[in-house]
C-alpha cells in the first residue's frame, strides 16, 4: 500500500483547544482512511518553557515561540489557529497569503470587519488551491449530523420553530478569577460568541436556513472579579484576600434572543414564511455543564438534542406514529455519520471525537482539492449574527436585520 503524502501542521496555541485539535492530529490518521498524512510538525506559543512542556505532552516535534514563524517555514502546509479571537484575523491571513492552508477555531474574529477581511482573504487564497475552513466541531457529532440527514430528507417537512439553548455554569461562582474570556479586546463577547455562536452556527447548518432578523437581551451578572486565583477547568477558585485587586467583566454572562429564519424554498421555486427561533446562551445555569441543545419542529416532524446525552438523537415522526411521542436514536450504527470507524454498535463517542471528524473532513477536502465547510463565509454569516445581537441589546432589544 502506497503511504500517503504528509499534510505538515502548525498549531498556534496549545491550551484547551489546543489540547483537543492536538488529540485530533494524531487519532484521526489511526481510525479514517485519509488521502494525506497529518504530521505534528510544529506549535507555537509566546510561552517558551510553556511550548516545550506541551509539545512533549501533545506530541509534536518541534516549538516555536512566534506564530510569524511557523508560517515561514518550509515544512508546514496548514496553520492550525486555536487563539483567543483577537489574533485570529492577523495569524490567518497571514497564513492564507503565505499559501498555507488554515483551520482557524470559532468564532472566526471579534467583528465582522475582521471576519470580512478573513474571508475575503480565503476567497482570494482558493485560487491557488489553498483551503480554509472555520471550527465548528459540534458539526460533527454523529446524532447532530443525522439531524441534518433527516432535514435533508424532508423528514421534517417545512422548517416551523427553532430552540437552541447552551447552558454551562464554570462562571457561577462570582468569585472565579478573571481570564481571557471575560475581556471583550481578546474573546469578542461573552457567552454569545464562545458558546452562543456554536448554537447559531448548529442551527444554520441543520435546518439549512440562515438567520435574517434578531431582538436580543444580554446581561452581566456579576462586573468585576478577583485577577489573581487558581484556574480550574474554564472557571477556578479566585483569591479573595482583601489586597487582591479585581478586574472588570467587560463581556456579557448570558445571551437570549428570538430570531427570524429566511423563507424556506421547496421544489418548483415555492417557498413560504421562515421559521421562527429562540436562543439563549449562558454560562450561568448551576447544574448544566454543557448543554448543548436544539429543537427542530416541522410540519411533518421533530428533532432534538442535547450534548449532554450526545450520543443520542430524540426524533419524532408524525405520519409514523402520531401517538407516541419522541423516539431516541442511540447514533452509534454503522450507516449513522462517522460512527462506523469506531467502535461496535451501542459503545458511545465522546466530545473529542469530533474534533477527529473535524480533521477528517478537512484533510480529505483539502486531499481531492475541494474547499472545506463551514467555510470563512459561513462562519462570517454567523459573525454577522453576533453583531446584529449586540446592536439589538445595545438599543432596548429593536428587531435588528442580519
Amino acid at each position: 500500500m502506497t503511504e500517503s503524502k504528509p499534510l505538515r501542521v502548525g498549531m498556534v496555541g496549545y491550551a484547551f483547544m489546543g489540547a483537543a485539535h492536538s488529540h485530533a492530529w494524531r487519532t484521526a490518521p489511526r481510525f479514517f482512511d485519509l488521502p494525506l498524512q497529518p504530521q505534528l510538525t510544529a506549535v507555537s506559543g509566546r510561552n517558551a518553557d510553556g511550548v516545550r512542556t506541551a509539545a512533549d505532552k501533545l506530541g509534536w516535534e518541534s516549538v516555536e515561540t512566534d506564530w510569524r514563524r511557523l508560517i515561514e517555514r518550509d515544512d508546514i502546509d496548514l496553520i492550525d489557529i486555536c487563539t483567543p479571537g483577537d489574533t485570529h484575523a492577523g495569524i490567518a491571513i497571514a497564513a492564507l497569503e503565505a499559501g498555507k492552508h488554515v483551520l482557524c477555531e470559532k468564532p472566526l474574529a471579534n467583528s465582522v470587519e475582521e471576519a470580512e477581511r478573513m474571508t475575503l482573504a480565503a476567497e482570494t487564497a482558493v485560487k491557488q488551491g489553498v483551503a480554509s475552513m472555520c471550527g465548528f466541531s459540534y458539526r460533527r457529532t454523529p446524532a447532530l449530523a443525522l439531524a441534518k440527514r433527516f432535514v435533508e430528507q424532508g423528514r421534517l417537512g417545512e422548517i416551523r420553530h427553532v430552540r437552541a439553548q447552551y447552558l454551562q455554569d464554570w462562571l457561577s461562582d462570582e468569585n472565579a478569577p478573571m481570564t481571557w474570556r471575560l475581556d471583550k479586546s481578546k474573546s469578542g463577547s461573552g457567552s454569545l460568541g464562545d458558546i452562543g455562536a456554536h448554537s447559531i452556527d448548529a442551527a444554520q447548518w441543520v435546518t439549512g436556513l440562515n438567520i435574517t432578523g434578531v431582538s436580543a437581551l444580554l446581561e452581566t451578572f456579576v462586573p468585576e472579579r478577583p485577577l489573581a486565583g487558581d484556574l480550574v477547568g474554564l472557571g477556578g477558585h479566585g483569591d479573595l484576600s482583601s489586597d487582591t485587586p479585581r478586574g472588570s467583566v467587560t463581556v456579557d454572562d448570558a445571551a437570549i434572543f428570538s430570531a427570524r429564519f429566511e423563507d424556506t424554498k421547496f421544489a418548483g421555486g415555492a417557498a413560504s414564511a421562515g421559521a421562527v427561533g429562540v436562543f439563549e446562551a449562558t454560562r450561568y445555569a448551576l447544574g448544566r455543564k454543557n448543554a448543548m441543545r436544539l429543537e427542530v419542529n416541522g410540519s411533518k416532524g421533530s428533532l432534538a438534542f442535547d450534548f449532554e446525552e450526545m450520543n443520542v438523537l430524540s426524533f419524532y415522526d408524525a405520519a409514523e406514529s402520531p401517538d407516541a411521542g419522541f423516539r431516541r436514536i442511540f447514533v452509534t450504527e454503522p450507516e449513522h455519520p462517522y460512527a462506523g470507524n469506531w467502535w461496535p454498535t451501542g459503545h458511545g463517542l465522546g466530545y473529542e471525537h469530533g474534533f477527529t471528524h473535524q480533521v477528517v473532513d478537512l484533510v480529505t477536502a483539502i486531499g481531492e482539492g475541494r474547499q472545506p465547510e463551514p467555510s470563512f463565509a459561513d462562519a462570517l454569516q454567523v459573525q454577522r449574527v453576533l453583531a446584529a445581537v449586540e446592536s439589538s441589546a445595545a438599543n432596548s432589544s429593536q428587531w435588528q436585520k442580519v
